[in-house]
């Protein structure tokens, strides 16, 4: 990596995670960024609350970090999780471990912490300049302008752009713009569900009321509850739901029916919420959608990242190290095309990371609705749990060639698109192998083998 010694402006739509952390790897190769942020400076007024679910830090999102120099701030913001703590009906609790090796952890962290972190180093580059308050609401192309509405006082005012790149999330005007010239798909999938952010303070003596290494999750089929830990020893708890129907958020319109449901169906967290009531009316509702679209990239002009090219629910934990794996592609890419005169090479680079990184975008999409009914229903089921078992023993057994999804795509760094190929016709062995057994003894492993061999080619989990 070559630090740059230039004048050329990069200007990033939105300051949240990806955003930040992208004007931190192009500020260390010597460009300068303008960033244009709708919402205040969260780090001098709080704006999070009720808004944002926690987040899973993976490896695909902790290698980013790396590059950008910021794993040894991050770190003491992070919280070890092993697996899920699964609690059923009956308050019984069933730990089901993520990966079988010490270092198969993921990793609980506050959005808002880790996007102070980077909005700092970012600004601590003495190259990046942000514009809070500023909403874009208009790109032009042709002029090579943008037209941002500032949220105090309604003023707009144009500003100048070289190149500009779209953080700005599942609304993205930049989206719009790139849109509105040339469009081969634009999908907005709405989920149907929607979550609610609730809380699980720090016991009496501030210890954790529930086990701290673990991703609590209550299955309910229809609906769950979540619980991810905080290093305060308290819980971020989200509610995930239908939006409407019957049992469903627009079902839950008074404190009565709130402490019904939950006394049917989450009796052993109402002693754990003692604000679920106020939490449960007085914090936003929050939609779950996905972002398909093509192209992700308009000539040499305009790049979309993270959500602003494919949003996806989050129950694979993956929405923003998906975005950080984006931000690196892009800066590696950069650095691959190395050349006097870069001007003439981004029209090559955005395409690069256009075609390079859109299969994989909707490969994590797919696979983020997937696990949903995974965890709000298969984690019940004796045949997922066997399931679970044998591809444990399959990856023991055949490391070269097989690894559980679950882990291809927490654990390492093989593209989204592979892993969710590979992850079907795994899936197909383990049906075959587990049809006609109802234990882990009673597999025929020289069948194991001769699917395991002849059907998946041996794999580097974590190419460069």
């Amino acid at each position: 990596m070559n630090k740059r010694n230039n004048t050329q402006t990069i200007t990033l739509i939105g300051a949240g995670l990806v955003g930040s952390l992208l004007a931190v790897l192009l500020a260390k190769r010597g460009y300068r960024v303008e960033i244009f942020e709708r919402r205040a400076d969260m780090r001098r007024k709080d704006i999070s609350a009720g808004r944002s679910i926690n987040l899973a830090l993976a490896n695909r999102g902790i290698v980013p970090l790396q590059r950008a120099g910021l794993m040894e701030k991050v770190s003491p913001i992070l919280t070890e999780m092993k697996g899920r703590m699964v609690h059923d009906l009956q308050a019984e609790q069933n730990f089901q471990s993520y990966g079988q090796k010490e270092e198969e952890v993921i990793y609980s962290v506050s959005r808002s912490e880790l996007n102070k972190i980077c909005l700092d180093a970012a600004e601590q580059t003495g190259l990046v300049n942000i514009h809070f308050d500023n909403k874009c609401e208009q790109v032009d192309f042709k002029a090579k302008t943008l037209m941002v509405k500032n949220e105090h006082n309604g003023q707009i005012s144009t500003q100048a752009f070289e190149r500009i790149i779209g953080t700005d999330g599942s609304a993205s005007a930049v989206r719009d713009a790139i849109h509105n010239l040339t469009s081969k798909q634009l999908e907005v999938l709405p989920l149907g569900h929607s979550y609610k952010e609730l809380r699980i303070p720090a016991g009496p003596k501030g210890e954790f009321q529930l086990d701290k290494h673990s991703l609590h999750i209550w299955p309910r089929g229809g609906y769950m509850l979540i619980a991810l830990p905080n290093e305060d020893a308290s819980f971020t708890v989200t509610l995930f739901m239908p939006s409407k129907g019957k049992c469903s958020f627009e079902s839950l319109d008074s404190k009565e029916k709130l402490l019904s449901f939950f006394n049917q169906q989450f009796s052993d967290t109402l002693p754990l919420l003692p604000e679920l009531v106020e939490d449960f009316f007085a914090n936003p509702t929050g939609q779950l959608a996905t972002v398909k679209c093509s192209p992700w990239h308009y000539k040499d002009l305009a790049l979309l990242m993270g959500d602003a090219a494919h949003a996806i629910v989050p129950f694979h934990g993956q929405g923003m190290n998906c975005g950080f794996e984006d931000a690196l592609a892009l800066v590696e890419t950069i650095d691959a095309n190395e050349t006097d005169d870069i001007d003439s090479t981004w029209q090559a680079i955005f395409s690069t990371v256009d075609s390079s990184r859109k299969s994989n975008g909707d490969a994590i999409a797919d696979m983020a609705i997937e696990n949903y009914i995974t965890m709000r229903d298969s984690v019940r089921d004796e045949k997922y749990l066997l399931k679970s078992a044998l591809a444990f023993e399959l990856e023991r057994r055949f490391p070269s060639r097989f690894c559980p999804r679950y882990s291809m795509v927490m654990f390492h760094r093989l593209p989204y698109a592979d892993a969710k190929s590979r992850g079907i016709i795994q899936e197909e062995i383990l049906t075959k192998l587990t049809a006609q057994i109802r234990s882990i003894e009673q597999v025929d492993y020289l069948l194991a083998e001769d699917l395991v061999i002849n059907k998946l080619l041996e794999v580097n989990l974590n190419p460069e």
